[in-house]
């Protein structure tokens, strides 16, 4: 969430940001609107509670001389009358404020290129070639399907479109990638945490998946406000929700698998074949809680152990520089990974690594002490590593062979128990 002094005192820049993301900005204007109404409402409110308190003392002295206090008395009624009906007053000009800001996006770093859609995203680095075959790549799903290893007829029929049943070689697979994933994060620093799969309405409130995306979601049938997470994020995010941390604590680094629910709203005829864009998809993630000196540093680790993994399992990737008008909701400066995908001979995302600054930390109050004994908001930063069904995508594709087997990467060898290929 953005802080209303900000915007107060750098209203023109601010406005220029959140117009580079394609955001109407005339909000701002209404913010600034109602936070001045805020600001008189609560000096009246302080000046008539004064007030009250020079009543009540007169009213004191009068009864105390056993005089008539029935004039200052009927005054004070009056006051608290005219209070309360402020204080109803301001705290719905309070609540509008606050759903105001809380459906305005991060402002994006200045070293973000701007650009109005993923057209002007900036290529940043490849690495691998992509394979040249001597035959026609197949498509994920028909080579998953031939296999007998991906039904998607089963997962229709258990619970809808946009989910998949794994079978053998092809679970095993599923299940060897999110070790690999997990055993290299934890390699490179992070913390492995295993978290719940479900989050209440303050916790994707602090991570900025509501009030904006909640058409996203899957909210349960409950007398909870409870969700099913779309990330682990989430739920590693909010693990600080209302602490204050010591600095000689960062930076904290988390890794955790999860299951990832989406409602994939608005994306109706966007890859409906395959295990592109499901409802349930598994996901490991990368969660970093810093203080805003170590924030860029850790943006980077954690790109580089993203883009580690791909290298391990030898998928030709590359990296984009997100553009302003690509971001997500949350993020000031985002770093996307896209593997290739013979099939469709054109990279697809598998990976993006944000540094949101302290945009969540304000919204889920993540505090730290820092070294002169003073509070200051705390910077997260969020990634996956990876996503694991895109990954398996890019393995049914890049390592299938012409008699419709699949060979499995080196690195994942032992993990398999010794399996080199799915046959059939």
């Amino acid at each position: 969430m953005l802080d209303i002094k900000k915007i107060e005192s750098d209203f023109d820049a601010i406005k220029t940001s959140l117009g580079n993301r394609n955001v109407d900005t005339s909000v701002l204007t209404e913010i600034l609107d109602l936070n001045k109404k805020r600001k008189l409402l609560t000096t009246a409110s302080e000046t008539k509670k004064a007030d009250i308190n020079k009543l009540s003392r007169e009213i004191g002295e009068l009864k105390k001389n056993k005089q008539d206090a029935a004039g200052p008395m009927g005054q004070v009624a009056t006051l608290k009358a005219e209070m309360e009906k402020e204080a109803a007053e301001l705290d719905a000009v309070q609540l509008k404020q606050t759903n105001l800001l809380l459906n305005i996006p991060n402002l994006p770093d200045s070293s973000v290129p701007v650009g109005k859609s993923e057209e002007e995203n900036k290529e940043e680095s490849r690495w691998g070639t992509p394979r040249v075959f001597d035959f026609t790549p197949a498509d994920h799903a028909d080579v998953g399907e031939k296999l007998g290893m991906l039904d998607f007829e089963a997962g229709a029929k258990i619970t809808g479109a946009r989910f998949v049943v794994y079978k053998a070689g092809i679970a095993k697979l599923e299940r060897a990638l999110i070790n690999f994933m997990l055993d290299h994060q934890t390699a490179n620093g992070f913390t492995e945490m295993l978290t719940p799969f479900i989050a209440h309405e303050r916790s994707l409130l602090g991570t900025g998946n509501l009030p904006k995306f909640e058409d996203q979601l899957f909210k349960l049938n409950s007398e909870q406000p409870w969700y099913l997470i779309p990330t682990s994020e989430v739920t590693l995010t909010n693990i600080k929700r209302d602490e204050v941390i010591e600095e000689a604590e960062f930076p904290i680094l988390y890794a955790a698998y999860s299951p990832c629910f989406r409602s994939e709203a608005g994306s109706h005829g966007k890859d409906v074949k395959g295990l592109i864009r499901m409802h349930q998809f598994n996901k490991v993630e990368m969660v970093s809680i810093c203080s805003p000196s170590q924030s860029q540093e850790i943006h980077q680790k954690m790109i580089k152990s993203a883009c580690e993994v791909l290298e391990k399992l030898k998928l030709p990737y590359r990296a984009l520089r997100l553009c302003t008008g690509d971001m997500g909701f949350a993020s000031q400066n985002t770093v996307d990974l896209e593997v290739w995908v013979p099939s469709q001979n054109k990279y697809r995302e598998i990976s993006s690594i944000s540094n949101c600054g302290d945009f969540q930390a304000r919204r889920a109050n993540i505090r730290f002490r820092n070294k002169e004994g003073k509070l200051e908001f705390a910077h997260t930063l969020n990634g996956s590593g990876l996503a694991v069904g895109r990954t398996v995508v890019a393995i049914l594709e890049n390592y299938q062979q012409k008699d419709g087997s699949v060979q499995i990467p080196e690195v994942l060898w032992n993990y398999m128990g010794g399996m080199k290929e799915i046959r059939k």
